[in-house]
């Protein structure tokens, strides 16, 4: 049993997921809110994944708004019907685990949320549009070399085994990599480790 929490300043929908969720035996409603602050100052543990809409009629950033989220112990999965670009990547960026229109199937957002609480991210189609088509500083250009040692590093390969792959040496594919890290940092999403550069792989859409 996964406890969610819904923000969503849309009482239609959100009495309709309510409902909904009523009905649920893998993922339990503990609470509802139509802004952050209003989740944040309620009572009791924080629950594991906060279904979040990406834009709140109290006009507040949803950077702001993920970051919050988080910092009081939950995931994020962002839900919306909003498809700006700019936005959803910035969101994911801050911190959201993943990303979905309000259109989907309700089973989709069951697999959606598991996903989150797994450690994992949610994918949908909308957000590896938007990751592939951001052009923003957030998302560094990669040269084709530094892209391919990124994405056979991230998927488990050892960096020794990437460089073989791309007919290199170990100490170029290790430049390579650390190029990546320093382009990433510089962007203001510093990637130290394998898991976070993976992450950086499925957030930026560069699997192949």
């Amino acid at each position: 049993m996964i406890d969610i929490a819904v923000v969503d300043d849309d009482r239609m929908l959100l009495d309709g997921l309510v409902s909904w969720l009523g009905r649920q035996q893998r993922l339990r409603l503990v609470g509802t809110a139509a802004t952050v602050g209003g989740l944040l100052a309620r009572p009791g543990a924080a629950a594991e994944v906060v279904l979040l809409d990406l834009v709140l009629r109290d006009g507040s950033d949803p950077e702001a708004n993920v970051r919050r989220v988080r910092a009081a112990g939950s995931k994020v999965l962002l839900i919306s019907t909003v498809t700006d670009r700019a936005r959803i990547v910035a969101a994911v960026a801050a911190g959201a685990d993943g990303y979905l229109t309000k259109d989907h199937a309700l089973d989709t957002l069951v697999e959606a949320v598991e996903a989150v609480a797994a450690g994992g991210t949610a994918h949908s189609p909308e957000l590896a549009f938007a990751w592939a088509n951001d052009t923003g500083p957030a998302r560094p250009h990669l040269a084709p070399r530094e892209r391919q040692v990124l994405r056979d590093y991230a998927s488990g390969l050892t960096l020794k085994a990437a460089a073989r792959r791309a007919g290199i040496s170990y100490h170029t594919a290790k430049y390579y990599l650390d190029q990546v890290k320093e382009k990433y940092r510089q962007a203001g999403r510093p990637a130290p480790t394998k898991v976070e550069l993976a992450r950086r792989v499925y957030e930026d859409g560069l699997q192949p």
